[in-house]
């Protein structure tokens, strides 16, 4: 891992706005639209065989699930004719249904129409509203009022307001593979997949590319976040396309793989978080959502097809962790995990930031608390997994130069092969998992959240998690030597790890024991009414929130580090 922090603004890899791949997609906005609808449309059709009768049924299917969707979950974002256009659709099947002159193949023309129409809708709603104009005047409000907020928490007196003393880049700290990942932008597209803990995730990447010198990356933004207006500005101007988590129906979700591939494809450098969803354990995603992740390798699969055969072709995948010391949003987030009973339900949305005065307040105390930031940026992938050098080139586990063209050659040539490419899909899951743990950077609120939750643990190891949630606090307390014996032996091991490349640990890390527990103590949970840790006045540990301090704990799940105790 590359140990320098980025203290500067890079130039920018492409000077000229209007050479950005985005803004060329902005500029053919209602052709590709279209491309899209026609095209997702068309994947339907293959998935359900070109049969009307399971046609008809995806179609009622859809209907039923959209109409449940509008009376039991609507949201603000939600256009004002959505109960009306599926009024209409529910018409268009009855037609269909009911009309005894239409024969198998007219029928079948009927549905593919009603079909169009439903992707078309699903199209239009999915695409970016990118404007470089409005990009330039977000990038300078984020930098401009970010800057202030720690200036103000930093340098005291009016002077503060007019400072530039502190940056960002003080604020936060970009490490890793910075330089890889400009080099390769240059030559091919890249996919980053960084991990989601909280929802300023999506503005905090945005202004790290812009950092780097990279053109603005499209990404898919849950729709949730566009009921805010100051969110729905910034998302829009950021080059988010919107993903609509309530839509489950195989339309919608055809509608938007056929949009994150055909913008790969088209040279978007492209950023999606692959664990579909803000992790509400806290814990790294294992499982990954693999649906987008598979429109990379179809667009890989196609660009070969097309006969792109150097790394100009190429998509690079780009792992990035995201380390906070708190995470605005956790006490809802492990409410929402503990409570999830195996069933497919709707989230209710938590109202954290439900309105922009609330965010405002979030980011001054975030600000003014002084917790830092670190963004990890890991080492490039290609599609199957497999490590890329500084010209693109894919190597394999020995550091040879290999083609990955050749994975998608059956019979000489460049093929289609579904099963394949799920298989393909699995691996590339599983090695981003493995790279998110590696580039994991510890940091001090993570170590006392996880050895004061585990002593707990320990102490109690007849219970189950949800026993040892409902513990009252007021009979929980740790010695504060014992609890330091504990963190000394997690620190230790942690730094086994480190030697051998499989976590990474946040600079503050390397400071005297007492000085790193009291650091964590300080930082974590620093918003929340019930801090997750505390120490009292007899200098004891103790917590005022165990779900909390489980949350916390669990972002150093995954490295066996339980067995310490």
């Amino acid at each position: 891992m590359d140990e320098k922090y980025i203290k500067h603004r890079y130039e920018p890899i492409i000077p000229s706005k209007d050479e950005w791949p985005v803004v060329k997609l902005a500029r053919e906005r209602k052709e590709f639209v279209k491309k899209v609808a026609d095209l997702a449309q068309a994947r339907v059709l293959g998935l359900t065989g070109k049969n009307p009768d399971i046609l008809k049924e995806e179609l009622e299917t859809t209907l039923y699930r959209e109409k449940l969707r509008i009376k039991q979950n609507p949201w603000a974002v939600d256009p004002d004719d959505e109960n009306q256009f599926w009024n209409e659709v529910k018409s268009a099947l009855l037609a269909v249904n009911t009309d005894l002159n239409l024969d198998k193949t007219n029928r079948f023309k009927a549905y593919q129409d009603i079909l169009y129409r439903i992707t078309a809708r699903y199209s239009e709603e999915i695409a970016s509203n990118f404007k470089a104009s409005h990009y330039k005047f977000t990038r300078r409000v984020v930098t401009y009022g970010f800057s202030r907020l720690l200036n103000a928490a930093r340098v005291k007196g009016i002077k503060s307001i007019f400072s530039n003393q502190y940056t960002l880049q003080d604020k936060i700290q970009i490490t890793g593979q910075t330089d890889q990942i400009r080099d390769l932008a240059t030559k091919g597209t890249i996919v980053m997949v960084p991990t989601h803990f909280s929802n300023l995730d999506s503005i905090l990447i945005g202004w790290i590319i812009s950092v780097l010198g990279m053109p603005p990356f499209i990404y898919g933004a849950g729709l949730n976040l566009f009921n805010i207006s100051i969110f729905a500005y910034f998302m829009n101007a950021l080059g988010a396309y919107k993903v609509d988590r309530r839509k489950k129906n195989l339309m919608y979700l055809e509608t938007l793989k056929t949009y994150s591939k055909e913008a790969i494809q088209f040279g978007c450098h492209s950023l999606f978080f692959p664990g579909g969803t803000r992790s509400r354990s806290g814990m790294i995603e294992s499982k990954l959502k693999l649906g987008l992740l598979s429109t990379a390798i179809e667009a890989q699969r196609a660009n070969f097809q097309q006969g792109f055969n150097d790394n100009s072709g190429k998509i690079f995948i780009v792992p990035v962790t995201i380390n906070y010391h708190f995470v605005l949003e956790a006490p809802s987030l492990i409410r929402d995990h503990l409570s999830i009973t195996g069933q497919e339900r709707y989230y209710k949305e938590n109202d954290e930031f439900s309105t922009s005065y609330k965010i405002f307040k979030f980011l001054l105390k975030f600000f003014t608390k002084g917790s830092d930031i670190s963004v990890s940026v890991g080492r490039a992938m290609d599609v199957l997994g497999n490590y890329v050098d500084q010209d693109g080139n894919s190597l394999d586990k020995r550091g040879r130069k290999i083609d990955t063209r050749d994975y998608f050659i059956s019979e000489g040539k460049i093929t289609l092969d579904q099963q394949r490419e799920e298989e393909y899909t699995h691996m590339l899951g599983k090695r981003i998992v493995e790279e998110f743990h590696k580039i994991n950077r510890v940091f001090s609120s993570h170590l006392v959240a996880f050895v004061g939750f585990e002593l707990i643990r320990s102490k109690n190891n007849k219970l189950d998690i949800f026993d040892l949630i409902r513990l009252p606090e007021e009979e929980i307390l740790i010695p504060y030597e014992e609890f330091k014996s504990a963190c000394q032996l997690v620190m230790d091991r942690i730094l086994e790890l480190k030697s051998q490349g499989m976590i990474d640990i946040a600079p503050h890390m390397k400071k005297d024991m007492d000085e790193v527990i009291a650091h964590g103590i300080d930082n974590v949970g620093m918003y929340h009414a019930k801090r997750p840790i505390i120490r009292d006045k007899s200098g004891s540990i103790a917590t005022e929130d165990m779900s909390l301090l489980y949350f916390y704990h669990n972002r150093l799940h995954g490295y066996g580090l339980e067995k310490l105790f």
